[in-house]
Order: structure tokens, then C-alpha cells, then sequence
């Protein structure tokens, strides 16, 4: 059932898509901070299932923890007037492509 999460997550995409509801500038930072933040927990649980890996504690305390301190860079560089919500984003993309290579590579050598 490693399938299940992405599912809810591209069906959540696509309720937000078609909702019409709109995010004020103000908070774009923190939105798309906290939709990576929730993009990386999710395929970082996929992984692990595949890899029978998986913990439902470590999911959970790691996409609170990763999203509280994604959204503390951005706030601390809206604070400085520095765009720290850069480091977060860099990093956040890094593990998302790291964990679809895996997910990949698993899937094709599965046929």
C-alpha cells in the first residue's frame, strides 16, 4: 500500500488546485515552505516502506520537526530581511528528487 500516500497527495494537490482559494503574498514563503516540507515527509515515508523500513513516530515527529524549522528560517529571514527560506527550500528540494530516484529505481527494478 506504498501507493496510498501518494494518491492523498496528488488528490490533495488537485483539491487545492480547484478550490479557487487563494494564499495572500504575505504568507507565500510559509505555504510553499510547508507544502515541500509536506511533499518530502511524504515520499521519505514511501521510501522507507518500500524499503520496510517504515516508522510511524519517525514520519510524524519528522514532518513536524522539518516543517517548525523551515518555518522558523523563514520567518527569522523575513525577520533579518534575509531570504533564508532558501536554505530550506534547497534542502527540501534536494531530498525530494533524492527520495523519487529511490522510489524510482525501486519500482523499475521491481518489473
Amino acid at each position: 500500500m506504498w501507493w496510498l500516500p501518494i494518491i492523498s497527495l496528488l488528490a490533495g494537490a488537485l483539491i487545492g488546485a480547484l478550490s479557487g482559494f487563494s494564499i495572500p503574498p504575505a504568507f507565500a514563503r510559509y505555504t510553499a515552505i510547508a507544502i515541500l516540507a509536506g511533499m518530502d515527509s511524504v515520499l521519505g515515508g514511501v521510501r522507507s516502506e518500500m524499503e520496510g523500513k517504515f516508522s510511524t513516530s519517525i514520519f510524524l515527529s519528522g514532518f513536524f520537526v522539518n516543517s517548525l524549522l523551515a518555518g522558523l528560517l523563514v520567518y527569522m529571514g523575513d525577520r533579518l530581511g534575509v531570504d533564508l527560506y532558501l536554505a530550506a527550500l534547497v534542502a527540501f528540494g534536494v531530498r525530494l528528487f533524492n527520495n523519487l530516484a529511490v522510489i524510482r529505481r525501486r519500482l523499475i527494478a521491481k518489473e
